[in-house]
């Protein structure tokens, strides 16, 4: 009898090549400001792909960095230039995971995040349900992954000290993924 411990279907990802679902996909992000209030922006545009295979699975999702959207359109062309993403340089922002755990409904992806020419590691934890089939014959996926990172890794230093202490753009920006994955094929 053999003693390798066989992975259960709880803890497998569906096999195949999942493609994100842009209408029913977003990442989201945060980060403090002034001290009292968190403020929040919005990738729209991103693609990502999941594929799960015997050998593992590898999770890869990249955004145009012109891409992202803040509550102040005026905001965009500062976090677009050299004191934070330096987008002219750097277009494009990738997340690439190096591993991904599934332990029921929940999932963990190590990876490697890239922001203004930097690659640094993170973690990102969550939940995955799916797959479920759809009314036109398609099976869908549902990952929602959440981590945070200090921008300091990778070079967006900017700050502006406030006169009664603390820092008018906190370092720690968490980040959101709420993704539907269509299964190609």
């Amino acid at each position: 009898m053999s003693t390798a411990t066989v992975a259960s279907a709880a803890d497998t990802l569906p096999a195949g090549t999942w493609r994100s679902d842009p209408v029913h996909s977003a990442v989201d992000f945060s980060v403090r400001h002034m001290v009292v209030s968190t403020y929040r922006g919005r990738v729209p545009e991103f693609h990502a792909t999941l594929v799960a295979e015997d050998e593992g699975a590898r999770l890869e999702a990249t955004a145009p960095a012109a891409a992202l959207q803040f509550a102040d359109p005026d905001q965009h062309g500062h976090v677009m230039g050299p004191d934070f993403l330096d987008a002219d340089r750097h277009p494009e922002l990738r997340f690439v995971s190096t591993s991904i755990a599934r332990r029921g409904d929940e999932v963990e992806a190590q990876g490697e995040l890239t922001l203004r020419g930097v690659t640094r590691p993170v973690a990102l934890r969550g939940t995955i349900e799916g797959p479920q089939a759809d009314p036109y014959g398609m099976s869908r996926l549902g990952l929602v992954l959440e981590g945070a990172f200090d921008r300091r890794d990778f070079g967006i230093t900017w700050q502006l000290p406030l006169p009664d202490g603390g820092l008018a753009v906190g370092y720690e920006v968490r980040v959101t993924a709420n993704v539907e994955l269509i299964r190609e094929g």
